[in-house]
């Protein structure tokens, strides 16, 4: 992404906007320490801030090898007036895990024609320093239990600038419609009379265990893996999740948004008849520099994880695959067959 090496460097970015997290993720993909000097962050950068990758100083006072000071960008010609009222629509783009090697060729196609970026934080944020000038980044991350924009307002951005006749990507990580509340967005585009097209992305379910060199599924293991979300975790009454059956499945478990929830979610298990000593793992940052993976039995993941300090955004897999070692990123990475 530079053409200088800044492993190790120490790197001042100054002049932050919502686009700037585009280039401080690709920063931190090529081993840099990035501080960032401004009084407001965009969301997604404070996401990066409080998962300890990037700090935040608003009156730098010692050395750096590089200050980067963004250039202004430039307003899309899409927002002049004769443009409103065009032929607006919006391309719904699952970005993948966080590599950006992992997005799709036809949602990397559409991001280069996009007019407006509406990102997601765990959407691959470096392929943002890629874009033109002249297009808008609109910031509308939500951290857990932190800085939040709701699901009626991301709606009601979506639904405005498409109808300035702009191409609006909206820039998810993972699948828009795995936990990704996708369909609503879809729902509330065509109630507009907005175009809409969906172009599904790889899930975090399935490419955060292989990329931490557990297979969801292995012959004479299981035959099946089961996706759920830890938000809500057992004995909760707002829970729709059968965990009693999930315990019996026999199949892999894989559970997303559940970090918060983990010690409830692994006790409930067990209480419920799985096996304590059930292989278990969490891979925190899947495919990105900071890709950390533990692994336990279900009954000592939620202190392991905690020892660990490992926080959102992770996910979970339980099962007999979890005792799994095939190669994942760091092997091969060590080996110097990936970047």
């Amino acid at each position: 992404m530079f053409e200088i090496d800044v492993t190790g460097r120490e790197v001042l970015i100054t002049g932050v906007d919502e686009a700037t997290t585009g280039q401080v993720a690709a920063l931190l993909r090529d081993g840099a320490h990035v501080t960032v000097a401004a009084e407001q962050l965009p969301t997604s950068l404070v996401d990066l801030v409080e998962r300890g990758l990037v700090t935040h100083d608003v009156d730098p006072q010692g050395s750096y090898d590089l200050v980067i000071a963004p250039p202004p960008r430039r307003p899309t010609a899409a927002t002049e007036p004769e443009q409103a009222g065009g032929s607006g629509r919006v391309t719904l783009v699952g970005g993948g895990p966080g590599d950006p090697g992992l997005i799709t060729v036809a949602g990397l196609a559409a991001l280069r024609e996009a007019d407006v970026v509406v990102t997601d934080r765990l959407a691959p944020l470096e392929l943002l320093a890629g874009l033109p000038a002249s297009v808008e980044v609109i910031d509308v991350a939500k951290i857990p239990r932190g800085e939040q924009t709701s699901q009626e307002r991301i709606n009601q951005v979506l639904v405005e600038q498409a109808g300035l006749g702009k191409h609006v990507v909206r820039f998810k990580g993972g699948d828009p419609y795995v936990f990704g509340r996708g369909g609503e967005e879809v729902l509330a585009l065509s109630a507009a009379g907005i175009p809409v097209r969906v172009v599904p992305g790889v899930t975090s379910s399935i490419a955060a265990p292989e990329l931490a060199g557990i297979p969801v599924t292995h012959r004479g293991l299981t035959q099946g893996f089961t996706v759920v979300s830890g938000h809500v975790p057992p004995g909760d009454p707002r829970s729709t999740v059968d965990w009693s059956a999930l315990a019996h499945s026999g199949t892999t478990l894989v559970v997303l948004m559940g970090v918060h929830t983990l010690h409830r979610i692994c006790t409930g298990l067990v209480e419920h008849g799985m096996d304590p000593a059930t292989p278990a793992a969490t891979i925190a940052d899947a495919g990105l520099a900071s890709q950390q993976v533990v692994r336990a039995t279900l009954a000592d993941l939620p202190r392991i994880v905690k020892e660990a300090g490992i926080g959102s955004p992770a996910v979970t897999v339980i099962g007999a695959v979890a005792g799994e070692h095939l190669p994942g990123t760091g092997d091969l990475a060590d080996q110097g067959l990936v970047r």
